[in-house]
């Protein structure tokens, strides 16, 4: 849809400043029909009145079944990721939109658009260097304290996996590994670390003599230092203080998960001379933002357009009349009651002595 400003003169001169609207990609989402009408605002997002299917539905800038316009959404959930609370971007929202959103409402949009960005974010595999870092942080799970593993690229950045154990063993260690493998396609030259001894045993296994473990040496060393992993950590836990701790582990492995792809594909870095992580591991992914996200979700089929040459038309078979059994419907008999008299003892009568007056 298009909108151009004219100038209107009525019969007595006087003259003002209007809109005309003119609809050239703009249907109907229900049935495809282009025959609509203007129909109102809800919320900021303009309505339409389809003539056609005599339905209502919300501007163009909208999911499917949904009224909230897309950069709000995009919005919230960038917003989200950035550290904000969910009454903090209600309030916003409210303010800068006239639309109140509850909690629970922004709660389901970030769980719903977070499970299709990681999933498309897995297609992707990222051009690393030959030396990671990998280090451990404890988080707050349920109520309970849940140990936080990562691994990252030191040349792009790029956090290459990240897991969520109790305890922190060598088979902990050793899935860290296999998840940063797979995702990078190859083994790093170099590994560094801190002093646990489970990182020794898990890197024998998985990498071999291929890759050098290097144990930490404290922040004042200028190379053997795991400074940038912990600069990781302070912004992941920056974050996680809004949430006050996850209620349980599936829903802090889904929303860690999209923070890592906001760390990874979204979100600029200082050091990285204003680029995401994966411009520098030379990904084009296929979205530049949350908003990209949310609107490359898809159009459902009814959507679609209908197309204007003539259908052919379908000759119409009367069907021939089916006859049901009528149904017989069985009624319970009672039983009839039946008075019950008092049985009565026939007596016979006696002889009495009758005193005859004189």
């Amino acid at each position: 849809m298009q909108d151009k400003e004219i100038i209107w003169i009525d019969g007595w001169g006087n003259s003002r400043m209007v809109t005309r609207y003119t609809i050239d990609s703009l249907a109907c989402k229900y049935c495809g029909s282009k025959n609509i009408v203007k129909y109102g605002t809800y919320h900021g997002s303009q309505r339409w009145w389809c003539k056609k299917c005599k339905r209502k539905f919300a501007d163009a800038d909208t999911l499917y079944k949904m009224k909230t316009p897309i950069n709000q959404i995009g919005g919230a959930l960038s917003m989200y990721y950035r550290g904000m609370s969910l009454d903090d971007i209600g309030e916003h929202l409210e303010q800068q939109y006239g639309n109140k959103l509850t909690d629970a409402g922004i709660y389901n949009w970030v769980i719903r658009f977070s499970k299709n960005a990681v999933n498309e974010a897995k297609a992707y595999k990222p051009n690393v260097g030959d030396v990671w870092i990998a280090d451990e942080t404890v988080l707050k799970i349920g109520g309970r304290n849940i140990w936080f593993w990562d691994l990252i690229d030191t040349k792009t950045r790029f956090l290459l996996a990240s897991h969520i154990s109790q305890r922190r063993t060598t088979n902990d260690a050793k899935i860290l590994a296999e998840k940063a493998h797979d995702r990078a396609g190859k083994s790093p030259r170099f590994i560094i670390t801190d002093k646990l001894q489970a990182y020794l045993d898990a890197f024998e296994q998985v990498w071999g003599a291929d890759t050098v473990h290097l144990q930490s040496l404290g922040f004042s060393s200028p190379h053997l230092n795991t400074n940038l992993i912990e600069r990781f950590h302070s912004t992941l836990k920056q974050r996680t203080k809004v949430i006050r701790g996850f209620k349980n582990a599936k829903t802090a492995r889904l929303i860690l998960d999209g923070w890592l792809v906001h760390y990874n594909f979204f979100r600029p870095h200082e050091a990285l001379k204003d680029r995401t992580p994966a411009e520098v591991a030379g990904i084009k992914f296929a979205y530049k933002d949350w908003q990209d996200m949310v609107r490359g979700e898809g159009k459902k089929p009814s959507q679609v357009v209908e197309d204007d040459k003539p259908q052919p038309k379908l000759q119409q078979v009367r069907a021939s009349p089916v006859y049901y059994p009528r149904r017989i419907r069985r009624v319970k008999l009672r039983k009839s009651k039946v008075k019950r008299t008092k049985r009565v003892e026939h007596i016979e009568p006696k002889a009495m002595m009758v005193r005859i007056p004189r």
